[in-house]
């Protein structure tokens, strides 16, 4: 018999039929036994009837791996549903010990390292699994919204030769007789492939060798990248990236509805166009409603969640764009604004009051490129093979980098991005 999913159990009353899965419980009630049997659509009871089965089974830790096969019946309870009768088990797996918590209980109270330090196990829980089907419909609305306006998919290095925005914070690595570094960010390959598709995007790793320990950083995330050619200004890129994310929200509501639903998940609605603000514009906000204002040349964590919470009140709005970062805060490739002397064409979007998207013009003349790296006191030399695109010429582009995993934790309300990594790496977590 070919095996059937317990979601689909009700389908089949009446019927001969086989279930995999994990052991999730066995209680014993008035003589009988009830195995309820976990797979990855959900779970389903067989009634056990024979003392020497019920003992036999009783024996196994839960978690254990099983086949069980039987015919399936109304719930014997009243209850709408299907179970299996006459149930015959073989176990294809046994579970060496007792799992250190019960998978079967509603949530997890467990303190975050544990959570963590167990994931292989932690992860099967309903919740858990839940967080990470949302993280894929959130993948695959990017990458369908994206090939709807005509991108491409591309792969980049992550071994490279120098740090990508000149910076010292990357991971050195050894490359046979030299040093290589893991790529910050596929920042460099994605603007030299703009150059040939126009229109390019990415899903990947990235790394960064920062010595944070805040809920909010990782040293390694997944970036939504993506990159086009032949706009005007960063403002085609901001609707582009409104595009976006609401082919991600969609996704998740269709792909991922029932995990939504588990974890109450309370999904944006995302307005025809985003609200946004001049980086002065915000500075001045800040400066006029809060005693310490704001930094003169950045935002901190603090002014990001009061501009959302601005965002929210008087928009409606729990997305919103600054714009016109000042240069010094932006890498050396970002196009300046000639219409505000030492601000750019860069721009972030919170959401929810958190940075989820970094992104801008960028610029596309050689010339321009010597200068800014120049003016900055940086070695062209490390450079070379990226600069050899705008040697040849380049459109003018810009693009956008979203963090998966933020965008996962304001989607649900998670205050820390480790429980939306499956396995995260920080300044002290290498393992699982």
């Amino acid at each position: 018999m070919n095996r059937i999913l317990t979601v689909d159990l009700a389908e089949h009353l009446g019927e001969e039929v086989t279930l995999q899965g994990w052991l999730d419980q066995l209680r014993r009630l008035r003589g009988l036994g009830f195995l309820i049997l976990r797979d990855r659509s959900g779970t389903a009871q067989a009634v056990l009837r024979e003392p020497e089965e019920i003992e036999r089974l009783a024996e196994l830790h839960h978690e254990s791996v099983l086949e069980v096969r039987g015919r399936v019946a109304p719930r014997g309870d009243g209850r709408p549903g299907a179970e299996l009768h006459d149930p015959q088990v073989e176990v294809l797996a046994a579970s060496q010990a007792p799992p250190p918590f019960d998978l079967f209980r509603p949530t997890l109270d467990l303190p975050l390292p544990t959570l963590l330090d167990y994931a292989p196990l932690a992860l099967r829980h309903p919740r858990r699994k839940a967080v990470f089907e949302i993280s894929a419909a959130a993948v695959e609305g990017f990458r369908a919204s994206l090939r709807r306006l005509g991108f491409v998919e591309i792969q980049t290095p992550k071994l490279v030769s120098s740090a990508t925005e000149g910076g010292a914070n990357v991971f050195p690595v050894g490359y046979f007789d030299r040093t290589a570094y893991l790529a910050q960010s596929p920042q460099f390959y994605k603007q030299i492939m703009v150059g040939v598709f126009e229109r390019v995007f990415e899903v990947g790793p990235v790394f960064r060798a920062e010595p944070h320990d805040t809920p909010r950083h990782l040293n390694e995330y997944v970036s939504l990248d993506a990159e086009v050619g032949f706009i005007r200004d960063h403002r085609d890129v901001m609707d582009i990236l409104r595009s976006v994310l609401d082919g991600m929200l969609r996704s998740v509501q269709d792909s991922a509805g029932d995990a939504v639903a588990l974890l109450g998940a309370d999904l944006p609605t995302l307005p025809d166009r985003l609200p946004h603000l001049h980086f002065k514009d915000a500075q001045d906000l800040l400066q006029a409603s809060r005693p310490e204002g704001g930094e003169e040349h950045d935002l901190r964590p603090a002014d990001e969640l009061w501009l959302g919470q601005w965002a929210k009140e008087e928009t409606g709005s729990d997305f919103l764009f600054i714009e016109g970062y000042p240069a010094v805060s932006r890498p050396f490739y970002t196009h300046p604004d000639p219409e505000w002397p030492g601000h750019t064409r860069g721009f972030d979007l919170l959401f929810r009051g958190v940075e989820l998207v970094t992104g801008g013009q960028r610029l596309h003349l050689y010339g321009d490129y010597l200068k800014a790296l120049a003016s900055r006191d940086i070695d062209p030399s490390p450079f070379a093979s990226y600069l050899q695109a705008f040697r040849y010429g380049m459109p003018p582009h810009g693009g956008f980098a979203i963090g998966l995993e933020r965008f996962v934790a304001r989607l649900l309300g998670i205050q820390n991005l480790r429980e939306t990594t499956l396995f995260p790496r920080d300044l002290t977590r290498l393992e699982p």
